[in-house]
């Protein structure tokens, strides 16, 4: 089986109503309580972003991984926001190197897709791109969000269990 190297696909069954997985995938606040990063304003198609890393709010062993990073400034620009179905932004992937000017380098696009299916919410997140990155940091940028997003479909689920209203 042939991997690829430039999509990372994560999905996951969240047993919650979809309309709350949408707002939590929607509502910067929330989007930022679950993933770690504390933003200043609502999402906007368009807009951009800068958000401040804090560590998630809902699972401490990440949030103590997530600590290193802690007060990193990082931006996205809002892509789309399609209600109910499509979330999506831009961002320099593991662009964690505050020494180093990320903004020359191609994005990688982040897209959130929530279906309503027997059970819950199907939440499927797709980071495409990585083809373009340069070389000499692809690799890196690749294997971190490879392993970053397996965490945040976890952090979702726990903030979904922990916040069934809101």
């Amino acid at each position: 089986m042939a991997s690829n190297t430039d999509r990372i696909e994560k999905k996951v069954l969240l047993r919650a109503p979809h309309a709350r997985v949408w707002k939590a995938i929607s509502d910067s606040s929330q989007f930022g309580s679950w993933f770690g990063v504390k933003f200043d304003a609502p999402f906007a198609p368009g807009k951009v972003m800068v958000g401040s890393m804090m560590g998630t709010t809902v699972d401490a062993e990440i949030a103590a991984r997530q600590l290193q990073y802690k007060g990193h400034r990082f931006e996205f620009v809002i892509d789309r926001i399609e209600p109910m179905r499509l979330f999506s932004f831009r961002w320099h992937p593991f662009a964690m190197d505050s020494a180093v000017d990320y903004s020359r380098e191609p994005s990688t696009l982040v897209a959130f897709e929530l279906e309503e299916v027997a059970g819950g919410t199907m939440l499927k997140v797709t980071e495409s791109g990585f083809d373009q990155i340069p070389l000499e940091r692809r690799a890196k940028a690749f294997a971190a969000n490879e392993g970053g997003w397996a965490a945040q479909m976890t952090l979702i689920e726990k903030y979904l269990a922990q916040h069934a209203q809101g």
